[in-house]
């Protein structure tokens, strides 16, 4: 068995779950009235597969979170022991470290890797949604619920009536009848969606929910650093992409986008510029209500002790009848 073999033999279960999801939606949209051949239709299809794997991913996202916390929290003791062996570079030291950090990991419950688990998991769905792409181009029938008719509808699908979803950048400029210029004017304005927003959802991390303690350690200066090379990984692998998986790819990324947005709003990090501007916000919303009549402040009943806040009750009282307050007496 060959390396190709081998690859879709592990993503065959995979692949067999992607063609579900999109048959599945694909027949939702064309039962609302949508072509079943448009590539409008398997575009959404393909939106409604982002929406299902991240929709379960929510769990793992969670998790990603908390573990990002504790990662916060045990910071100062990871600082101390690499600068326990600052300085050694010799084979000993640095295993001596390297044993040191990961028995602390094990014994405080963290895990620096957990925070790329939601990228890794979905690696395997990209891959499926690749492989079906490519069976349905190459004219191959799916594995599961994609039958010939519907594999033919996928192969041949475009979108604007010009671009097909199983083309790419790199196979639109070298197309036998020469380069497609307008396959490709799409395709390049993908890999720039993908590449921006892949970036923006690192930014807002990094500038927005980071401590500044944090953003004084060598750690932060090592992933700053990533972020900003990791973009051009898809940058140049992003051309060699088919636009339906493109399509995939940004959704997700929107998807990310958006979550992380609501995650820094409503739970930043302590200490973080995130934080503050929360903390801003809670007080603007404190001084309305209490301009409004809804709180009442009390004043402190010793000198240099706190202010009480007390919500006052705007809800209208109902009658009470005689018969009623007799009961009740």
């Amino acid at each position: 068995m060959n390396l190709e073999s081998l690859y879709l033999t592990v993503l065959w279960p995979i692949r067999w779950l992607v063609e579900l999801v999109l048959v599945a939606w694909h027949w939702i949209f064309s039962h609302v009235g949508m072509d079943p051949n448009s590539g409008l239709t398997w575009v959404l299809s393909i939106v409604g597969l982002v929406v299902v794997v991240r929709a379960a991913l929510i769990p793992v996202f969670v998790r990603q979170i908390k573990n990002q916390r504790k990662m916060l929290e045990v910071a100062p003791q990871i600082k101390k022991i690499q600068d326990k062996y600052k300085g050694k570079r010799d084979q000993l030291s640095r295993e001596a470290m390297s044993r040191e950090m990961m028995a602390f990991y094990k014994e405080s419950g963290t895990n620096p890797l957990s925070s790329c688990l939601p990228l890794i998991i979905q690696i395997p769905i990209f891959g499926g949604l690749f492989a079906v792409l490519n069976n349905a181009q190459n004219g191959h029938d799916g594995i599961g619920a994609l039958n010939p008719a519907l594999s033919h509808s996928f192969g041949n699908a475009s979108l604007f009536g010009f671009a097909p979803l199983h083309d790419s950048f790199q196979s639109a400029m070298n197309h036998a009848g020469g380069p497609v210029v307008p396959v490709m004017i799409v395709a390049a304005i993908m890999v720039a969606l993908m590449v921006a927003s892949q970036f923006y959802t690192q930014l807002q991390i990094m500038s927005k929910n980071i401590s500044d303690e944090t953003k004084n350690s060598p750690q932060f200066r090592q992933q700053r650093t990533l972020m900003y090379f990791l973009p051009f990984i898809f940058l140049f692998s992003g051309f060699a992409f088919p636009l339906g998986v493109m399509f995939y790819w940004l959704t997700t990324n929107i998807w990310t986008m958006v979550q992380q947005f609501l995650v820094i709003r409503s739970m930043p990090t302590p200490g973080s510029e995130a934080a503050r501007a929360r903390e801003e916000r809670l007080a603007k919303k404190r001084e309305a209500m209490i301009a409004a009549g809804k709180l009442q402040v009390a004043e402190p009943a010793v000198e240099g002790g706190e202010a009480v806040v007390t919500r006052v009750n705007t809800q209208r009282q109902q009658p009470v009848s005689n018969k009623r307050k007799k009961k009740r007496r």
